[in-house]
């Protein structure tokens, strides 16, 4: 089974994406992950794009198409993945249709979460996630805070704040994704694999509602 995730940075990709993996049993492979553990270790990759992920920019296609195809190829992902973050251009996309088609093997749904962007905003600028690389759980000081502040509830481990979590880089951000990254979701639609849900306090509906719902929905 394969699945893609689609929405505006802050609308809560991961999260869905990270209970839906727990609930079917397969695994999440994040772009923006990938990225940062780069950025992290010094490698090659991450010097080059620690200067578009730090000025809110996408990563080039070529780029990105690599690195997501090396990831595709490994063994842990044969009975499926769920991609968040990936695809962010029509580009890419086609060239992931090609891939998997090579494979033998095609997208079963792209789940697009939609979220008012002052909502957006509010969200990035709480967000708070484990310095733990093998856990990762990512917390809101608004929405879901830690019981204890600055530490993990799962691990114990410190909490940090992405560089790039701030108002000016986020508003930067959506400005791209709305840019460059909508026109997937007309190319999903199209192929009739388009699933959207809002996701918004204002209608006190989260992602946990989402992934709950899609979880029994995608066992049938």
């Amino acid at each position: 089974m394969i699945i893609i995730m689609l929405g505006a940075p802050g609308t809560g990709k991961g999260t869905v994406a990270g209970l839906l993996s727990e609930g079917l049993g397969i695994p999440t492979v994040s772009s923006g992950d990938i990225f940062r553990k780069a950025i992290q270790d010094r490698t090659e990759l991450g010097i080059q794009v620690e200067g578009y992920l730090s000025r809110g920019e996408l990563v080039p296609d070529d780029l990105t198409i690599k690195v997501i195809e090396d990831r595709l190829n490994k063994p842990d992902l044969a009975n499926g993945v769920i991609l968040d973050g990936y695809p962010r251009t029509t580009m890419q996309a086609e060239k992931l249709d090609k891939f998997l088609e090579g494979q033998g093997k095609k997208i079963e749904i792209a789940i697009n979460l939609e979220t008012p962007r002052e909502e957006l905003i509010e969200r990035v600028v709480n967000r708070r996630i484990c310095s733990n690389s093998e856990c990762k759980t990512i917390y809101n000081l608004k929405l879901n805070p830690p019981k204890q502040a600055g530490l993990c509830d799962k691990c114990g481990s410190e909490l940090t704040q992405r560089k790039d979590d701030n108002e000016e880089v986020m508003n930067n951000r959506l400005d791209t994704y709305f840019k460059q990254t909508q026109p997937i979701i007309e190319f999903y639609e199209k192929k009739g694999i388009l699933h959207t849900e809002k996701v918004s306090l204002s209608i006190n509906r989260m992602g946990t509602d989402v992934a709950k719902e899609l979880i029994e929905r995608l066992k049938k």
